[in-house]
């Protein structure tokens, strides 16, 4: 197998380790790209806001989708019949559950059909996942909504990085993101106070009618102002040999392995806080309904401290390469 397919697969699979996908595993392998990772030699157009803000808010649905339901827990409670309360913690499980099956199909298939194509096929199941959960009248039509919501916001979630990547490098890439994750940074803050508000004059289907509007309108968006970034003659043919050989490679590494299983550790811990954060801060703590207070701040610290982290990690890695280069 070519190993710019193979680096191609990687790096969806693994969206949180695709920097060390632009590194060879050894010194002596040369260094290969993606096509939507391979810049011309023309000169990049200019960034527009409008394009930005469609990148941000194709990002930002996983968060929306996520985050805004959370002060809904007690409703929904009340309204459907569960074993225990903790089920329904499981709104939040089944939708990670679907995002995590829907990435390993999402990137290599956008790789192979465009990203458009993609983005329609995964809006269209998360709006049809929402139409399930508006009209569920038990716990298990209920969790189906939110496992296929999930299925279908994986396709803008992937998509809105690799077509960045095909439409600037360098810089310009970098100064993109760097305004997209300002905002993505900003939702999970933003979106318990949505729900909240919406609570404050309907009932907590009426937030999935919020995602049905938002969604639509995404679509709408996509179909008039994004046109498609990844040409057919840079299209990769989609194969389920090529998505193992991925995996092969990942195991096969033990630095890339090792990396992975913290991050899975990692993200473990962060599902569970988010899980069981509604019980925590309203039933425990009492917040009520300044728990989108308390969870908004919350959601602010774990976003600066990310980026942070982020640039922080980028300033020893220069330091490092510069000390390497002159000893």
């Amino acid at each position: 197998m070519p190993k710019l397919r193979q680096q191609s697969y990687f790096s969806y699979l693994f969206p949180f380790l695709s920097k060390a996908t632009d590194f060879p595993m050894n010194s002596t392998e040369p260094v290969t790209h993606s096509p939507s990772q391979q810049a011309t030699h023309l000169p990049a157009p200019s960034p527009t806001g409008e394009f930005i803000v469609l990148v941000a808010l194709m990002m930002s649905m996983t968060a929306l989708a996520i985050d805004a339901v959370l002060p809904a827990f007690d409703m929904i409670r009340a309204d459907i019949v569960m074993a225990h309360p903790n089920q329904a913690q499981l709104l939040i499980s089944l939708l990670f559950a679907g995002l995590a099956l829907g990435q390993l199909v999402s990137g290599p298939l956008s790789d192979a059909l465009g990203r458009k194509k993609i983005l329609y096929a995964g809006l269209g199941l998360f709006l049809l996942g929402t139409v399930l959960c508006i009209f569920a009248q038990d716990l298990t039509a209920l969790l189906l909504g939110r496992f296929v919501q999930g299925l279908g916001v994986s396709g803008p979630y992937i998509c809105a990085i690799s077509i960045v990547r095909d439409k600037f490098a360098g810089r310009q890439m970098a100064k993109i993101m760097s305004v997209v994750m300002m905002i993505f940074i900003t939702v999970p803050a933003l979106a318990p106070s949505i729900g909240q508000a919406i609570m404050l004059v309907a009932d907590w289907r009426a937030i999935f009618v919020f995602y049905l509007i938002f969604a639509a309108a995404v679509i709408a968006l996509i179909f008039f102002r994004l046109e498609e970034t990844l040409p057919r003659e840079k299209r990769i043919a989609f194969s389920v040999k090529a998505i193992s050989d991925g995996f092969k490679t990942v195991i096969s590494n033990r630095l890339t392995a090792g990396y992975t299983l913290a991050m899975g550790l990692f993200f473990g811990c962060f599902l569970g806080y988010i899980n069981s954060s509604q019980q925590i801060l309203q039933e425990l703590y009492g917040t009520g309904k300044l728990f989108t207070v308390y969870f908004g701040g919350l959601a602010l610290v774990l976003g600066f401290a990310s980026f942070l982290i982020r640039v922080l990690s980028s300033a020893w890695a220069c330091i490092l390469l510069a000390a390497v280069r002159f000893t």
